[in-house]
């Protein structure tokens, strides 16, 4: 989530409102440029307008797309200064740039010359269109739909960029043993996440005799704050940013204002430290909601520093929040992730697994569908079915989670990155994402989907009501040698009442 970052600024405003949508138009015909120009003048989508770029040969087109790396939509011709000129430039834009976000909607006059199923089999095109059929209404239409999608796609990379900067920023301040480093860290990491125009400082509370604080004592800082390392917050900042402080402290939660933001921790000791970010700090939805997830991360590593012995346990938390913060947005419960990883527990004991791979399985199965915090809300809280686009997708999360977590060294992390790429093969081999079948699939993946199924039966989605536990068996059994490995199902059958407790101990 760094601020330099352009991928996550896609939907950048200026003081006048939104950006335009780019789009290029490649064709050797002015008349065609002139009429797009024409169709299009009043178009807008999502509030935002269209800026087109022209290009009258694909040599044209290739330097406007190296020059701008935001371009939504081309509208390719085919036949310019050669016959196979538009789709040389489609192999360019995606092979050479290595550009996967454009959408790529092909126009002809010739079809006979690129006869439709050829392309759309060959060619890594998004739509084919013959300019004669092209009226008004329908190339609006299939405007629509190409910035749908790549808006979908850009959000899906946002959110994915997004979590690996909030991932690899908590590690770093996760592996701070001292007060004065784990400060340090978090600043640091809080600069290049949000951005800050004057820096950041973090405060020690001095509580005498248990009344009011007697000050905030600044014990490290960044930028223009720099200079009053080991001051009197109170004596030294705005009144604005005192009062702050004070309110996250009165009621011992983080306090987000329109300009800044101040975090309160509290550890195991009842020692209390603010830490103040700001000023003028602009945050998009996504930023915003990514801070917060750090913020809590940052909260559990401050617990750390006095509970070494705890350390593990403090680490947990953490997998249980990124794995709760991908349910809340599907609306589920964090209850779920711990339940499920609960009962992976339960499954791989039974089964014989090495207690030491149980103990592990507890742990990283709760992270099987982090990779839904890449999904866009509107398709993965969607009530009714999804379309085959929705579909496909929804399906990538299973890589996205993968990808996500694969990088790490942690053992847990290693086998959640196993688990969220393998728990939804199915036995058959007729699952996702690689179509394996049988002992091919790990024994985590085996184990989390039926856990995972099961709870989920057992719970209330936006698109289904709670099922029974004779309802759930049934499916379980039908489903048996199909979907679920038989010998994790059998093992669920012989555990049914310890499975269905854990919905007592740990409800929704």
């Amino acid at each position: 989530m760094s601020r330099s970052n352009d991928n996550l600024q896609f939907a950048a405003e200026t003081e006048q409102g939104p950006l335009p949508w780019k789009v290029l138009i490649v064709d050797d015909e002015p008349e065609v440029h002139d009429v797009t120009h024409l169709v299009f003048g009043h178009f807008r989508f999502e509030n935002r307008g269209i800026e087109f770029l022209s290009a009258h040969s694909s040599a044209e087109a290739l330097d406007l797309l190296r020059r701008h790396s935001d371009i939504a939509v081309v509208l390719l011709d085919v036949v310019m200064e050669s016959e196979q000129a538009g789709l040389d430039l489609v192999r360019a834009i995606r092979e050479e740039l290595g550009n996967t976000f454009v959408r790529i909607v092909l126009r002809t006059g010739q079809a006979g010359q690129a006869p439709e199923h050829e392309v759309i089999a060959a060619y890594d095109i998004n739509d084919y269109k013959e300019k004669t059929e092209l009226t008004a209404q329908k190339l609006a239409t299939t405007m629509y739909a190409a910035l749908r999608a790549y808006r979908d796609m850009r959000t899906i990379e946002a959110h994915r960029q997004g979590l690996e900067n909030v991932i690899r920023a908590s590690a770093q301040v996760f592996s701070r043993q001292t007060s004065h480093d784990f400060a340090s860290a978090v600043l640091a990491q809080l600069t290049d996440l949000a951005g800050m125009d004057r820096g950041a400082l973090y405060c020690t509370v001095d509580r005498r005799n248990g009344g009011q604080p007697e000050q905030f004592r600044i014990a490290a800082a960044t930028g223009e704050y720099r200079r009053l390392i080991n001051a009197n917050a109170a004596d030294r900042l705005p009144t604005a940013i005192v009062d702050s402080l004070r309110d996250a402290w009165h009621s011992k939660s983080h306090h987000f204002d329109r300009d800044h933001y101040v975090l309160h921790f509290i550890d195991s000791h009842q020692t209390e430290s603010l830490l103040f970010v700001g000023e003028s700090w602009n945050l998009s939805p996504l930023e915003y909601k990514l801070v917060e997830l750090f913020c809590t991360n940052v909260s559990i590593a401050f617990d750390n520093l006095h509970l070494n012995d705890e350390l593990l346990s403090s680490q947990l938390e953490m997998v249980y929040l990124l794995a709760g913060a991908a349910e809340t947005r599907s609306q589920e419960t964090a209850n779920h992730v711990r339940r499920v990883g609960m009962l992976a527990e339960l499954l791989g004991r039974a089964l014989g697994v090495a207690p030491e791979l149980c103990e592990t399985l507890r742990y990283a199965a709760p992270l099987h569908d982090i990779g839904k915090i890449g999904i866009p809300d509107q398709i993965l809280n969607k009530p009714g079915a999804h379309t085959p686009e929705e579909v496909a997708v929804m399906r990538t999360h299973a890589e996205l989670g993968a990808r996500l977590l694969a990088s790490s060294h942690r053992p847990i992390l290693r086998l959640a990155a196993e688990i969220a790429a393998s728990h939804h093969e199915n036995w058959d081999g007729s699952g996702y994402p690689q179509g394996l079948s049988g002992s091919a699939i790990p024994i985590s993946g085996r184990i989390t989907m039926v856990a995972d199924v099961f709870d989920a039966l057992g719970s209330k989605r936006c698109y289904k009501q709670s099922w029974s536990p004779e309802r759930i068996r049934a499916y379980m059994q039908e489903q048996r040698g199909r979907k679920f490995d038989p010998d994790v199902v059998d093992r669920l059958f012989e555990h049914w009442d310890e499975a269905l407790a854990l919905r007592e101990k740990l409800p929704d």
